[in-house]
């Protein structure tokens, strides 16, 4: 390029460059490229002068050269596709008539915040210290996949897309693109995109970031389709969304964080279809915490938790949590407000979700609750089989609880020991055989009956009649039946021990 083509703009831009020297067109210290458009010439400066000067402009001897440029009307493509720059690109509060395309370049270091663009194409771009995308609006896509950041990448109260689509030069395949593509990339510290705006897919599968994603006050919005698209994420530390927004469905299926996945007071709502998939997922702590019931399916199936903190309201009317395991449940709740979530399962009575919540209760030593989530498990087993099949289960449950509440077979026991007592006291039974039979006593002739196990003389030497017969082989049958079911409950509790 001829020096002597430069306007009186680009000359500032020109010779502040091999200094490393910030010029600045704004007229308000607070002026951003929203309304760059109206710009005059006195503030535009073409896309192909600033190439030039990152990709040939000498610089001054004993200085750090560095493009940093702030409120410019920057007209034409910056075009550094492939490119090697040695210099720090700062265009801060610029406005962007075409999208940048540093697809495969090699960069020291790239800032645009505050600025207004038509979108980003940075595909495989490799940047040394940080890429800042912080307080943009970017109308398109932008796309960084594959790309490899050795600081952080920075997107923070920016907004990318459109509610209606894309509104720049390219609207045809760009429609159908995800506003945000990190897929791929590889991010030496962290992405922070707190209060961040995305009209469309936020597409981070198969990355991978040395520290956390901080997703807090954002909101990802693509009503019916899929807002966020995070499969096999791995984080360093932690993924954050307190008071996170989503529309569409937020989809983690099997990422890695070892630290937490906080999405206290978040909002997730995709009624006609799943909201949460956070399935194959290993996960530290997982905080759902203060958040409103989900709108739509939550999907954790096969997922490992350490913790897993979520109040009973939080759960929606259909869940799939087959395989899912934790170590630990949070708020610790009876288990009568946990038991509810389980009857939502997608695929109907799932045994290993009791056996988990059971667990998790014994885990922090309340067998008490432990025990009483095993009962629901069995009662609701009972109601998967045949009603024929349903007779012998309704008679442990109503004798001893299927084991599990052994006072209760004791219950039964006192009752009919009072009413054979009582009975056989006041009508005692005839002698078999005369002057041999031992004193009658009521009680003990009562626990003979009921209990074959013990014999105190009383039953072989009495004969009782008419009704009292009848009381006394009701009285046989249930002392078979209770000590049946109670040492059949026993046992099934000790072998889960």
């Amino acid at each position: 390029m001829e020096i002597n083509d430069l306007t009186p703009a680009e000359r500032r831009v020109w010779d502040a460059f091999p200094r490393g020297e910030r010029v600045d067109f704004r007229e308000d210290p607070d002026e951003t490229g929203a309304a760059g458009e109206n710009w005059g010439e006195e503030r535009t400066v073409r896309a192909e002068v600033l190439t030039a000067l990152v990709l040939s402009r000498p610089t001054a001897n004993g200085q750090v050269a560095g493009l940093h440029v702030r409120g410019a009307k920057i007209m034409g493509k910056l075009d550094l596709n492939y490119a090697v720059v040695e210099h720090a690109i700062r265009l801060r509060a610029c406005w962007f008539e075409r999208k940048p395309n540093v697809y495969g370049a090699q960069l020291r270091s790239l800032t645009l915040n505050d600025s207004m663009l038509p979108g980003l194409s940075g595909a495989t771009v490799r940047v040394d210290v940080a890429l800042r995308l912080s307080c943009c609006r970017i109308t398109g896509p932008v796309r960084l996949a594959g790309a490899r950041i050795a600081g952080g990448l920075f997107i923070r109260k920016a907004v990318i897309g459109s509610p209606d689509g894309p509104d720049g030069p390219d609207t045809g395949e760009e429609a159908e693109e995800p506003a945000l593509q990190v897929n791929h990339a590889d991010i030496g510290t962290d992405i922070i995109a707190t209060e961040l705006t995305v009209h469309g897919q936020t597409r981070m599968n198969g990355t991978t970031v040395a520290g956390q994603v901080n997703l807090n006050d954002s909101r990802l919005l693509a009503p019916g389709g899929i807002a966020l698209h995070a499969e096999n994420l791995s984080v360093g530390t932690d993924v954050r969304g307190h008071r996170l927004q989503v529309q569409g469905m937020f989809n983690l299926t099997g990422s890695r964080i070892p630290g937490q996945l906080y999405l206290g007071r978040a909002a997730f709502s995709n009624p006609d279809g799943v909201a949460l998939r956070a399935s194959s997922c290993v996960v530290g702590e997982v905080w759902l915490s203060s958040c409103d019931t989900i709108q739509g399916v939550v999907s954790l199936r096969r997922s490992q938790f350490d913790m897993l903190h979520m109040p009973p309201e939080t759960w929606p009317e259909q869940i799939r949590i087959d395989g899912l395991s934790y170590r630990t449940l949070a708020p610790h709740l009876p288990p009568e407000e946990r038991l509810p979530a389980l009857e939502r399962e997608e695929s109907g009575y799932l045994p290993y979700a009791y056996e988990q919540l059971s667990a998790a209760y014994r885990t922090v030593g309340d067998e008490a609750a432990a025990r009483t989530v095993q009962l629901a498990k069995l009662r609701r087993h009972r109601r998967t089989l045949p009603t024929h099949a349903r007779f012998w289960g309704l008679l442990q449950d109503a004798t001893v609880g299927y084991g599990f509440r052994p006072l209760r077979a004791a219950g039964w026991l006192l009752a009919l020991l009072l009413i054979g007592s009582i009975a056989y006291g006041i009508h005692p039974p005839r002698e078999l055989k005369a002057g041999e039979a031992p004193e009658f006593n009521p009680v003990f002739y009562t626990i003979d009956l009921m209990l074959p196990i013990i014999g105190f003389g009383q039953e072989q030497a009495f004969a009782p009649a008419g009704w009292y017969q009848w009381l006394s082989y009701l009285l046989i049958v249930t002392g078979w039946v209770l000590a049946t079911t109670t040492l059949a409950g026993v046992s099934r509790s000790l072998q889960r021990q």
